[in-house]
């Protein structure tokens, strides 16, 4: 007789993630592939449970990319942005943050951190809607608030450039 180990599929979404609202993430991910649904309305649950809670928004608008459902994606990735600036206690405008970049330190907390990760996510999310020149906006104005490059932008900068050659990705 075979013995056959089940591994669960679960994702850690962060330490920081109260049980209640990881209950819902991890529903919502075991739901994903057999009712889309379900695990959206999973997902919002999860933002319901706690609003402040970032992963959850990371979980939505990545969970909209996947699904091709670029515009909800790009309002996910809008609400994650305005919550992390919220947070940080810094302007939710990135075009306002661009303008004075050495006035915020983005990298000092984890809201800053998150912001510029929805940051890049924004832009390529508004890149795969077509949406070519809005998403350079949100490109530019993350290389002057991540110039270290700590959020990994400049590979969508450079899908944005390839794109601009005439390549396809």
């Amino acid at each position: 007789m075979t013995s056959i180990a089940f591994f669960e599929d679960r994702v850690w979404f962060g330490a920081a993630v109260p049980a209640a609202v990881n209950h819902y993430l991890q529903k919502a991910v075991e739901a994903r592939t057999r009712n889309r649904y379900e695990a959206e309305k999973l997902l919002w649950e999860a933002r319901a449970e706690d609003p402040t809670c970032l992963p959850v928004y990371f979980a939505l608008y990545k969970f909209y990319a996947n699904a091709r459902r670029l515009e909800a994606a790009e309002r996910a990735a809008l609400l994650a942005l305005a919550e992390a600036s919220r947070q940080g206690g810094f302007p939710p405008d990135w075009r306002k943050l661009g303008r004075e970049p050495q006035r915020w330190s983005l990298y000092d907390s984890a809201a800053g951190l998150f912001y510029l990760f929805s940051l890049k996510a924004l832009g390529f999310i508004r890149l795969r809607r077509g949406h070519a020149d809005k998403a350079k906006g949100v490109l530019d104005q993350l290389e002057r608030l991540d110039p270290e490059d700590r959020c990994g932008g400049s590979v969508i900068r450079a899908l944005a450039s390839s794109l601009d050659d005439g390549d396809q990705p």
